[in-house]
């Protein structure tokens, strides 16, 4: 599924009910983040708002936090249901995520979300991502993501 300017996110084609803070369509109140595949990336944009503030002009570190799970977790489902031929994307958790912030990150200029995956190994995947703001890389992460089983409580989440 490559990126057209009409084609739906992958939150709202495949979980358009999720409450989830960081990605869920339905949480009026959460982030809302749209991530589509483009290329071997998974691409998203997030333009932050006054209430994201850490101080005058950047913004808080737990919401590029957020921002980077949600769309790595999203990267790993995309690519694992790839990698089985599926359907539809396994539902994924984060096992771990390591955030690194490089810069501060200015509020008034759109964010790019970059993520891609490094490793598949069965149920898991090692995401690599970033956050861009005006050509510059202000914040990364890796993390790994795991699709749950039955029993699990996000098991069917999507």
């Amino acid at each position: 599924m490559e990126q057209t300017p009409a084609s739906p996110s992958l939150q709202d084609r495949y979980s358009p009910r999720s409450v989830c803070f960081g990605c869920g369509p339905a949480n009026e109140k959460g982030l809302r983040i749209k991530s589509r595949p483009e290329g071997d990336e998974v691409v998203a944009e997030f333009q932050p708002q006054p209430h994201h503030l850490a101080f005058a002009g950047a913004v808080n570190g737990g919401v590029l936090g957020t921002l980077l799970d949600c769309h790595s977790n999203w990267t790993a489902a995309y690519q694992l249901m790839r990698s089985r031929g599926a359907d539809v994307p396994p539902c994924t958790v984060t096992k771990e995520f390591h955030v690194k912030m490089r810069l501060p990150t200015p509020i008034e200029s759109p964010l790019k979300l970059r993520a891609k995956v490094v490793e598949i190994s069965g149920d898991r995947a090692v995401v690599e991502a970033t956050v861009e703001s005006n050509g510059k890389v202000t914040a990364t992460c890796r993390g790994q993501f795991v699709a749950v089983k039955e029993g699990h409580p996000a098991f069917r989440r999507w």
